[in-house]
């Protein structure tokens, strides 16, 4: 038995290794896949991330607000803050101009006197609440100013980019404002109060009691960003290795065709233990397919300005769910070769099912941004099962515990493929 599964490797590594043209494409056009759709999507990443998104900033005010508001944007990831055009210091007009040729995602404009205004405003406010002169107040009410923030908007800006901005204007906005107040209360309390040793001091900073935690629910916290290249990456390699569905059940179909399996029939054999030796040889091509694309998220995307593949921490879950997604991919072959009766039907059914399920299973756009009927769709593709793994050991820090459903799942659609084939073979060898 050993000695005929033996054979049977050596016969289908030799007629593998003869096709040069053949076993160089299912390695180059996965890295080509790579290189082309990681470049092509990094902005589209970067965008789905909102990271560094350009913003034009003018500062006419010079004050405590338009000061904070500038100060709380360069300190956020979210965008990038530029307060210059072609080295020129920014205006309104040229901000609008800049906006509009796509240059900027956003422009933000800061009307001068905007900070005296709210200090206006918080001391009618003060007047109100310490003064019950009705004729002072009126005088008060009268001189409210109001302060008009103008932000320009590209047409191609996210609604949720747009939204997370003006939060962050508002916040900052409302800070100024609390801190004004704080003061203007502060320096009315120090008239009334005789000892001037006890006149509140630093009231705003001391009633800032709530403070916030963010705690990533994994380990590897927010080092590892769900980027063009930690999704290409694994994605086309899972693709590479189903696309030799193609190859693998055209190879089947042409021992159809010259008679090969009907001599093979004839021997005491099972068909699967002949199947057997394809299955082996192309899972090992799987790995080696897998091995030479980590290497290029890691080695050569770099050198194009990408971040590096980040692998996660655990090695042997990656070893694991390689080799349960290299068998669900052999097992899917062999199945479309036995259900196939010509080369032509084979190729025709594999690529067609293999693009079919990589749409599907959030190869070509990933799941998190589709429709939430699609996801559900998604949630049934091999292809999502194994790239839903590999998010867990390189983005969420999981370990080989953590990818055992998706192991499971793809190592029983192995099985399934294999019952199919076993079955289809029984019939067609009985008409």
């Amino acid at each position: 038995m050993i000695y005929k599964l033996l054979a049977t490797v050596k016969k289908e590594a030799l007629l593998l290794l003869r096709d040069r043209v053949g076993l160089s494409i299912l390695f180059i056009m996965p890295m080509v896949l790579i290189f082309v759709m990681t470049l092509v999507q990094d902005s589209a990443f970067k965008t789905v991330n909102e990271k560094g998104i350009p913003v034009i900033f003018i500062n006419n005010d010079h004050d405590s607000l338009g000061n904070q508001i500038e100060q709380g944007l360069r300190s956020n990831e979210l965008v990038s803050v530029s307060d210059s055009i072609d080295g020129k210091p920014a205006t309104a007009e040229m901000a609008q101009k800049a906006v509009s040729e796509g240059k900027f995602l956003l422009g933000i404009v800061i009307p001068k006197s905007a900070t005296d205004a709210i200090r206006k405003n918080v001391g009618v406010l003060v007047n109100e609440t310490l003064n019950n002169d009705a004729t002072t107040i009126r005088k008060a009410a009268a001189k409210q100013d109001s302060v008009e923030i103008t932000i320009l908007i590209d047409p191609v800006a996210k609604k949720s980019f747009l939204l997370s901005v003006t939060s962050n204007l508002r916040e900052f906005i409302s800070e100024v404002k609390t801190k004004i107040m704080f003061q203007a209360f502060a320096d009315q309390v120090s008239e009334i109060i005789p000892d001037k040793n006890n006149t509140p001091k630093d009231s705003y900073k001391k009633s800032q009691i709530i403070t916030y935690k963010e705690v990533y629910a994994s380990e590897t916290e927010d080092k590892i960003v769900p980027n063009a290249v930690q999704h290409n990456v694994p994605a086309w390699t899972i693709f590479a290795m189903f696309f030799i569905a193609i190859p693998l059940s055209g190879s089947i179909i042409k021992e159809k065709n010259e008679g090969s399996v009907f001599r093979l029939h004839t021997m005491p054999t099972p068909y699967l233990l002949l199947v057997n030796g394809k299955i082996i040889v192309y899972v090992l091509v799987c790995q080696i397919q897998f091995l030479l694309m980590l290497s290029v998220g890691q080695l050569f995307l770099p050198m194009l300005g990408l971040p590096a593949l980040v692998l996660g921490n655990s090695m042997l879950g990656i070893s694991v769910l390689t080799l349960a997604t290299a068998f669900a991919a052999t097992g899917y072959g062999v199945m479309v070769g036995t259900l196939a009766s010509t080369e032509h039907q084979a190729a025709i059914m594999g690529s067609l099912s293999i693009i079919l399920l990589s749409a599907l299973g959030g190869i070509w756009v990933p799941s998190y941004v589709m429709p939430e009927v699609m996801r559900n769709i998604t949630a049934w593709s091999p292809l999502n099962w194994s790239l839903e793994g590999f998010y867990k050991l390189f983005l969420r820090g999981g370990h080989i515990t953590d990818i055992i459903p998706e192991a499971l799942k793809l190592t029983g659609f192995f099985i399934i493929t294999m019952a199919v084939t076993s079955i289809a073979n029984r019939k067609k060898r009985n008409v």
